[in-house]
């Protein structure tokens, strides 16, 4: 690890920054994981595109289709690819404690810079706050990588900002990626932005998050490279006018961006996000693929809508 155990919080507010893309994996027809084309994604979303960091192995990169052992693969696949170029966020998220501890362990060994854990689904439960306590203090108890929190609908409830917080004094806790309302976000930056980076899904949302709430971290999603290519960084570049506190001139930008948006929005099929990306990917020229059962693929009537849609976004291809 590049930092030890009581300095994850100040390394995380130091080099945790900029824009970070949930990764997706691209599999070949056979079921496979398409390990050259993720090399490939990875050496065009770093060296074209400029991202500073990557979320493997989530909900995007279907997590829950992989056994144990491909997340593994995952995990040093991105490590090699990121180098000393970009930065890396496991996420470790699943049911059965044992297996979350054996990848945490794992993403520590390879390389990793972090680590993330979205709140599990709890059976019979309605008052969960010190179950979730302890649940964050387990795994932090076991490994001393830098963890980030995750709560988001899936899991049948949303933490409060209030838990949040509590949960922020954990020694290894350093980020949240909180798919919440912005009400609820904004609310813990009041309450713990000291101690915690806080950040969500949400590119519409980014700009604001900077100029209003201070933020330093995208975490994270996959429009940094599918709404960006080596000719059209337009993401980045508001980012960085925001950053530098050029307001009016990043807002001209973030507008711009605006057609892409809508049409990768307008063409999504709401039961078909991870072969909409992929099909995206595809006209962008990356290592799209399959999904892996039960996800669905597009039709080529879809297709033919989505494809439409990019050609006219304006995007710089």
């Amino acid at each position: 690890m590049k930092y030890s155990r009581k300095d994850a919080k100040s390394h995380s507010r130091a080099t945790m920054r900029g824009i970070w893309a949930a990764a997706l994996m691209p599999f070949r027809a056979d079921g496979a994981m398409d390990e050259d084309g993720f090399r490939a994604n990875m050496a065009h979303w770093i060296d074209d595109l400029g991202i500073d960091g990557f979320f493997i192995a989530g909900k995007q990169g279907e997590f829950f289709s992989m056994s144990l052992e491909e997340r593994k693969r995952c995990f040093d696949l991105a490590v090699e690819c990121a180098g000393d170029k970009a930065q890396t966020i496991m996420s470790c998220s699943d049911q059965n404690m044992d297996v979350v501890i054996d990848l945490a362990r794992h993403a520590q060994a390879c390389g990793a810079d972090y680590i993330v854990v979205h709140a599990p689904v709890l059976h019979f439960l309605k008052e969960q706050d010190e179950t979730l306590i302890r649940y964050y203090e387990t795994i932090a108890e076991k490994v001393d990588i830098g963890i980030a929190l995750w709560s988001h609908p899936d899991s049948g409830y949303l933490m409060s900002p209030e838990l949040c917080a509590r949960l922020a004094e954990i020694e290894t806790v350093v980020a949240i990626k909180y798919s919440v309302p912005r009400d609820m976000y904004k609310r813990l930056t009041e309450l713990a932005g000291d101690k915690i980076l806080v950040s969500t899904a949400s590119e519409e949302e980014w700009l604001d998050n900077i100029l209003e709430l201070g933020w330093q971290l995208y975490l994270c999603s996959s429009p940094p490279y599918l709404i960006q290519t080596a000719q059209d960084r337009r993401m980045k570049e508001y980012t960085d006018l925001a950053m530098a506190g050029q307001a009016d001139a990043a807002r001209k930008v973030w507008d711009s961006l605006q057609p892409v948006r809508q049409a990768l929005k307008s063409t999504r099929p709401a039961e078909k996000p991870h072969a909409h990306q992929k099909y995206w990917q595809e006209l962008l020229g990356q290592a799209g693929g399959h999904v892996r059962a039960p996800m669905l693929e597009l039709t080529e009537e879809e297709k033919a809508a989505t494809r439409a849609a990019f050609e006219n976004c304006g995007l710089k291809v």
